[in-house]
């Protein structure tokens, strides 16, 4: 029997044999994490991006010049 908690009203995270795992009220997915509280932080963090859109990432290109 596995022990699922309800977090916000919003998510469940379950521990499974060395990791935690995140699920939405429908059963799917959303993050694994090696704590308890990483999950849920994780979690809160990733449904607060869906929800409000994830921030542009920058993206850096460079060139080395010369014989390596």
């Amino acid at each position: 029997m596995t022990d699922k908690k309800l977090i916000d009203d919003c998510f469940y995270v379950e521990k499974a044999r060395f990791l935690w795992h995140s699920t939405d009220k429908e059963g799917n997915g959303l993050v694994s994490s090696l704590t308890e509280e990483s999950c849920i932080s994780g979690t809160r963090f990733y449904l607060k991006g869906r929800q409000e859109g994830f921030a542009e990432t920058k993206k850096y290109e460079g060139e080395v010049g010369g014989k390596l």
